[in-house]
């Protein structure tokens, strides 16, 4: 049986978490750096799948190369100063390091650099271990479905001038995945869109796509639906629950205005039927276009196009990503809807709640501004 190692070099430890941010498995890091599973998840679990930040030698502190030279002439019997001299450091440095690492008799290199590395650790006091309202902001919205990006945002534009109650969202994140900062509590973690314990980036596989009946390309799109210049122009789609229930979900390009509406069935009838009962609500000047995928939920795009005098375009096989708004939206519905639930148990009204959290949340792109501000300006433009 292969005999684990116990401690960590600092290329190990690098090399770890090169792995972790690459994808591979606990088993896969395990096999590579000679280590049991539940030793690379502890040391992950430990940061929150966070890297820890790469430490640096103070300008002018002793390195370890010149603890070796040390080391070696206390063995040959070299005085302080003579140390010093061929260092080019004070005799005080010397005797001061010499001292403080068990004296001349006991004085090894590896254990001085070890401890000098130790007593260099002091951690500073979290900010928003430190600040009560800060966190008490921060827990306040994050329990509303906030991201970390979203408060940092939203309180750097509320509170421009109070340096106090601003913080980054690395450090929301850091807070939350990492306990030993003390600051928010592990159960806010739930209240995140992937609800996971350790942080981590994954891939989103690329949808199938069906054959649409005298599609129009996203290619002929006008060019004020691509550049976002004036609002109007919409993104929709389907998102799938269990037991193949459906919610429609459309979201305006310019403000990132969310509506979402309730289909009992997949079938296109059932869903333009759907769309056009609810995007009849719309001024006229907010109903200019509408951008699809290739589901073949949408066939009958014809049938809504005579009925809204809106024109449908879909995008290329296999290219959900050119409705962008509309996936980063489905993907914060998520939070509301998870994918294991049957989504056809909600009311139409309680879809609009759902919207409503959305639309009220501040989003980056608009400058941390919330959709449901960039749409009533939008609104209030055209009277």
């Amino acid at each position: 049986m292969k005999r684990m190692k116990k401690f960590w070099t600092d290329a190990e430890s690098n090399e770890l978490w090169q792995r972790w941010h690459q994808g591979q498995t606990l088993r896969e890091i395990g096999d590579a750096l000679g280590r049991a599973s539940p030793t690379i998840h502890w040391q992950i679990a430990e940061k929150g799948g966070i890297a820890p930040r790469a430490r640096t030698r103070p300008a002018g502190q002793l390195g370890q190369t010149e603890r070796e030279d040390i080391s070696r002439g206390l063995v040959a019997g070299l005085s302080f100063r003579a140390l010093a001299m061929q260092l080019g450091r004070s005799t005080s440095t010397i005797s001061r390091e010499v001292g403080r690492n068990g004296g001349r008799e006991k004085y090894r290199a590896i254990q001085a650099e070890k401890a000098a590395w130790d007593r260099a650790k002091r951690p500073k006091s979290c900010v928003l271990a430190s600040n009560e309202s800060l966190r008490d902001e921060v827990a306040g919205k994050l329990q509303q479905l906030w991201s970390p990006q979203q408060i940092a945002g939203w309180l750097k534009r509320v509170y421009e001038n109070e340096a106090a109650m601003q913080v980054s969202h690395e450090t929301i994140y850091r807070s939350l995945f990492i306990q030993a900062r003390g600051a928010l509590k592990k159960e806010l973690t739930q209240y995140l869109r992937t609800k996971r314990q350790l942080r981590r980036t994954l891939e989103i596989p690329p949808n199938n796509c069906g054959q649409i009946v005298d599609a129009i390309s996203i290619r002929e799109r006008p060019a004020e639906v691509e550049d976002r210049a004036v609002p109007g122009h919409w993104e929709g789609d389907l998102i799938v629950g269990k037991n193949n229930s459906y919610v429609a979900t459309l979201v305006e390009r310019h403000t990132r205005y969310v509506m979402l509406v309730k289909v009992p069935r997949k079938d296109s009838e059932t869903v333009v039927e759907a769309l056009v009962q609810q995007m009849h609500l719309l001024p006229k000047h907010l109903a200019q276009t509408l951008t699809w995928d290739r589901g073949t939920e949408l066939a009958h795009h014809a049938v809504f196009t005579m009925a809204m005098d809106m024109p449908v375009y879909f995008c290329d096989p296999r290219s959900p990503w050119q409705r962008g708004s509309n996936e980063n939206t489905n993907g914060l519905l998520r939070q509301y809807m998870p994918k294991d639930q049957d989504i056809s148990i909600y009311e139409q009204w309680e879809l609009d709640e759902m919207a409503r959290s959305l639309n009220t949340r501040p989003r980056k792109t608009l400058g941390f501004y919330s959709p449901a501000e960039r749409y009533n300006e939008a609104v209030a433009a055209t009277g």
